[in-house]
């Protein structure tokens, strides 16, 4: 995808989006990571980023965070915060967590961009597994690289996290659109990214 008329929007990167912020030429606004695998390995990484970070209290103890890094508390239990400055809850994917800044933000409307809602690599969700190879999963090889310990997904749960950020924008005469390209989540509804702009 030609993501350059996303360089003047609003955006949320999560995870190791950071990788293609050189292909892209600009990063996004900000950035979102829960996962504490995710933070701990790459703790220098994420510590260096330029933008606000959010990031999970589980990640305190793993390196130096700039000012700019926001600490996110989550709680147990598949709800959707309204209040992320005190609490949030992970649905199962940062994409959920983004959800809940975004609403809190005021965004009228999300549009949804990668979120295949889809993996090569199976097992228990949850299971903590060490790549043994390149990663398949995501649009970088090194994402998940070969050494790399990481979540498996659980998409039965973010299933019903979406379900409930859908619901919760609705009511609020607010938002949700997947322009994912074949992505496989139907949860919301499908637009064309072409045609936003």
């Amino acid at each position: 995808m030609d993501l350059s008329p996303l360089k003047n929007e609003y955006t949320f990167g999560l995870n190791r989006i950071y990788l293609l912020f050189p292909e892209l030429g600009f990063q996004t606004s900000y950035y979102v990571c829960v996962n504490p695998l995710v933070i701990e390995q790459f703790a220098d990484e994420i510590a260096v980023l330029n933008l606000t970070q959010f990031l999970t209290d589980k990640g305190l103890n793993s390196a130096f965070f700039s000012s700019k890094t926001m600490f996110l508390h989550s709680r147990p239990g598949l709800k959707f915060s309204k209040k992320p400055q005190f609490y949030i809850y992970e649905g199962a994917t940062v994409t959920y967590v983004a959800m809940q800044l975004a609403f809190y933000m005021g965004f009228k409307e999300v549009i949804l961009i990668g979120v295949d809602h889809n993996f090569q690599t199976v097992g228990d969700p949850h299971t903590a597994i060490t790549s043994n190879g390149a990663d398949p999963n995501h649009f970088s090889p090194n994402y998940f690289g070969k050494g790399v310990r990481w979540h498996l997904p659980d998409l039965q749960t973010s299933e019903m996290a979406y379900k409930l950020a859908r619901d919760t924008f609705i009511n609020a005469n607010r938002s949700i659109v997947d322009a994912t390209v074949g992505g496989k989540l139907t949860v919301f509804p499908k637009v064309e990214f072409n045609d936003l702009f």
